[in-house]
């Protein structure tokens, strides 16, 4: 938004009058608003840049560097998670190795969970649930014989066939 005193310089300061219940607003560049209402507005000081080069008392060494974080990159394709931040794309398979720390807590939020499951097609999807039946029944009539649970076995057995029928037939009957 541009000043709207002197419309050349951006606005930066929004001055809002209210007398007598009548409000004014306007939007004002920092030198505008000081000549208009002789008020300062100066630019607020970075304590980190003011007190950055102050002596260490405790080494006097003098000017101490400030530590500059290691910046990961992914060693195949160069990108930094902060281009991953930007962008919201990944630049190859291995970025995934390389911040699974940080993409774990955001892939879990997305989507619940973080090693990827598939989806089953609605047509194969009776006929996996009754391929895990088939196996849990196979395994109890097996427990079945050798307990010498004959009759528990010969039932197992036809419930197995009849499953294994229905899958042939295409889950018709």
């Amino acid at each position: 938004m541009v000043c709207q005193k002197c419309h050349m310089r951006e606005a930066n300061v929004h001055y809002t009058q209210i007398i007598n219940g009548n409000k004014t607003e306007l939007f004002l560049c920092s030198q505008c608003a000081e000549e208009n209402s002789k008020m300062t507005f100066s630019p607020q000081i970075n304590l980190g840049k003011l007190l950055w080069g102050f002596p260490v008392f405790s080494t006097g060494t003098g000017f101490e560097e400030p530590e500059h974080p290691q910046v990961t990159r992914c060693d195949v394709c160069g990108m930094s998670f902060d281009d991953f931040r930007k962008s919201g794309k990944l630049g190859c398979a291995n970025c995934y190795r390389v911040f699974r720390d940080e993409l774990s807590p955001i892939l879990r939020r997305l989507h619940g969970n973080t090693e990827h499951t598939g989806k089953v097609p609605a047509k194969l999807s009776d006929t996996v649930k009754n391929t895990k039946e088939i196996e849990r029944l196979k395994a109890e009539l097996a427990a079945a014989v050798e307990n010498e649970q004959y009759e528990r076995a010969a039932e197992l057995r036809d419930l197995i066939r009849d499953l294994e029928n229905k899958d042939k037939n295409g889950g018709g009957e």
